[in-house]
């Protein structure tokens, strides 16, 4: 069995396809296909189903995707010590983050960071609050930027921030005369929010089961900046944080006099797996950054 053989696998096992698969791995799909059959050789059974389109993990390809997962997981982090070793001021930060995020948090941090340790580099992910947990559950990420709290056991999480959340309307809405507001004023509105799974669509659901409204969602996106923009248009209203990219739409941001509305951010990892020292000093610098505030 070759380490070449566990990286075939794996692609194969997340894409199900077998032209797509060797597309990524830039590798002949009769390469690939050779590969995932002396493999299946190996190991005495069949790993894959396969048909015309697509092909599908057998219940052992299942079990073994886990200890390929592992391994690989493993050897990359032997590979990251080793060099932490060689050059202890160099290394990859693998940083995952909601997206609102990546549009004025995380650039600033890095920016910062990487004044201090220039060698120090980052693979950067964006995703929302479920699959951003399980990219720390898996080891695919190192540290994440996400809002508050990650419920699965094994994730620690710091707070770092809190941020307002608003009532946006148009500006020729009825209530754009107002500066502060309730979210009793906008329970008949038509309402504009995040996708399910997004932290600010949870957090949106649970001010609303709070104040017992219910809210008339009639579009759902994956972008605040998208949902502000169908606010602008006047497709409705919605209850996001004010983030760059939203100065130029014509919306009006109202307070809200219900307290609990704020969402936190903090800094999420993974308590019971050793972190590179990369993502030890980033972590050590982000928490600390934000203690002094």
């Amino acid at each position: 069995m070759e380490l070449n053989q566990l990286e075939y696998f794996v692609a194969l096992a997340h894409i199900k396809n077998f032209t797509k698969a060797a597309k990524s791995l830039n590798v002949s799909q009769p390469a690939l296909s050779r590969s995932i059959g002396r493999l299946e050789k190996d190991l005495n059974v069949k790993l894959f189903t396969r048909d015309s389109r697509k092909v599908a993990l057998t219940q052992y390809g299942q079990t073994f995707l886990s200890y390929a997962e592992r391994i690989l997981l493993e050897l990359e982090t032997a590979h990251q010590d080793i060099m932490n070793m060689a050059e202890p001021d160099s290394g990859v930060v693998n940083l995952s983050f909601m997206h609102s995020l990546g549009a004025y948090l995380v650039p600033d941090l890095v920016k910062e960071f990487r004044k201090i340790y220039p060698k120090i580099q980052f693979s950067l992910s964006q995703n929302h609050s479920f699959l951003l947990s399980k990219q720390l559950f898996k080891g695919e990420s190192d540290l994440c930027l996400c809002s508050a709290p990650i419920n699965m056991s094994d994730i620690a999480w710091v707070p770092l921030l809190t941020e307002e959340l608003y009532i946006i309307v148009p500006t020729n809405h009825a209530l754009a005369k107002k500066d502060i507001i309730s979210l009793e004023e906008i329970a008949s509105e038509p309402f504009i929010t995040l996708k399910p799974r997004y932290g600010l669509r949870t957090k949106t659901e649970q001010l609303f089961e709070l104040a017992s409204i219910h809210p008339k969602i009639r579009f759902e996106g994956d972008e605040i900046v998208t949902v502000a923009s169908l606010v602008a248009a006047g497709l409705g209203v919605s209850l996001v944080p004010k983030i760059p990219g939203m100065d130029h739409l014509d919306i009006k941001f109202l307070s809200t006099n219900n307290l609990k509305c704020i969402r936190e951010i903090g800094l999420a990892w993974y308590a019971n797996r050793p972190m590179s020292l990369a993502a030890h000093r980033f972590q050590n610098f982000v928490i600390d950054k934000f203690s002094k505030k």
